[in-house]
């Protein structure tokens, strides 16, 4: 096929990505932008697909609490009806009438005793009644120490808090075209002896079948002492560079996907963090360059990080036409 031979013999193969090669065998892109694999899993039973651990550990912050939220008023529901069961007269000191504050009352002894507040105004009274506050009790000992280490785990868990650009740009670069894109911390833990690497993804005809090829992509600086600032990333397109005389049409014809990987050593927490993100052929934009996103305060004695400004670029003439 032509456009395999206009792939550059010189780029390096990557053969450690990971991923497969058989382009038949997979579909869409192999990263999502926010770094999470592209894969669903299959051929396992509905509890064994769900490991509940990291899924409590990962979902978003507002997922978590509606689950909570909802945990706690399904299981005093749960006991509310089994006071209500055994009969509302084993509950001494209520304060009730009609059936719906009976129900108040059960419900709200459950939730105190759930939470082991025991007010002490409401309490059971015979074997049952005081069998089931007791095992509640032990209940909720152990769904608040389970919640406490979640709630520590999500808190604590190591990040690397970096926003990437909704774009990757072709730019001009020393009398040449260079792949760009950017990312920037957003929280102030910064990030030391940062590494990043770049494969690019294609998929080739090679002997008459489809193939995922994958090269890897040199940056001009792939490495950082520091990551206080914004960091735009340069891939040049010369000779050693798997994209070297490919026109847009043969880009979009590959399906390139650039796979970006990130990691550095996070002071605050002691420890190596990652990053990932990638970039499809149509997140590409042709004869762009990014706009600064930093400048000096109005005092002039420090310097202002606009993060708003992460995606903002502006067109700009290219060698190569593409």
């Amino acid at each position: 096929m032509a456009l395999l031979k206009n792939f550059n013999r010189r780029a390096k193969i990557e053969n450690e990505s990971g991923l497969g090669t058989n382009s038949t065998l997979n579909a869409g892109r192999f990263f999502n932008r926010d770094g999470s694999p592209n894969i669903e899993v299959g051929g396992m039973t509905f509890w064994e697909k769900i490991n509940w651990y990291h899924a409590l550990l990962n979902m978003p912050r507002w997922k978590f609490a509606l689950l909570v939220l909802f945990f706690f008023i399904s299981i005093n529901l749960l006991f509310a009806f089994i006071y209500l069961f055994i009969g509302i007269e084993h509950l001494s000191g209520m304060v009730a009438n009609s059936n719906a504050e009976k129900f108040g009352e059960a419900f709200f002894f459950s939730a105190q005793t759930f939470t082991t507040v025991g007010y002490g105004r409401i309490n059971p009274i015979g074997f049952w009644a005081s069998v089931t506050a007791a095992f509640e009790a032990l209940c909720g000992l152990m769904s608040f120490a389970l919640a406490t280490g979640l709630l520590y785990g999500r808190f604590a868990k190591p990040k690397a808090y970096i926003r990437y650009s909704k774009n990757a740009l072709l730019a001009p670069f020393k009398d040449g075209v260079a792949l760009m894109f950017r990312m920037v911390p957003y929280t102030k833990n910064y990030l030391v002896n940062v590494e990043a690497k770049v494969t690019v993804a294609m998929r080739v005809n090679e002997d008459g079948q489809m193939k995922n090829k994958f090269y890897n992509a040199p940056l001009d600086i792939a490495k950082a002492n520091a990551l206080t600032a914004n960091w735009t990333l340069v891939h040049p397109i010369n000779e050693d560079s798997p994209l070297y005389s490919l026109t847009k049409e043969d880009i979009e014809n590959a399906s390139i996907e650039l796979v970006v990987f990130v990691q550095g050593f996070d002071e605050s927490f002691s420890t190596t963090v990652i990053s990932r993100t990638s970039y499809t052929a149509d997140e590409l934009v042709y004869g762009a360059k990014f706009l600064p996103m930093y400048g000096p305060s109005a005092d002039g004695k420090s310097t202002i990080l606009h993060l708003d400004k992460l995606d903002s670029y502006e067109p700009a003439k290219l060698i190569i036409d593409y």
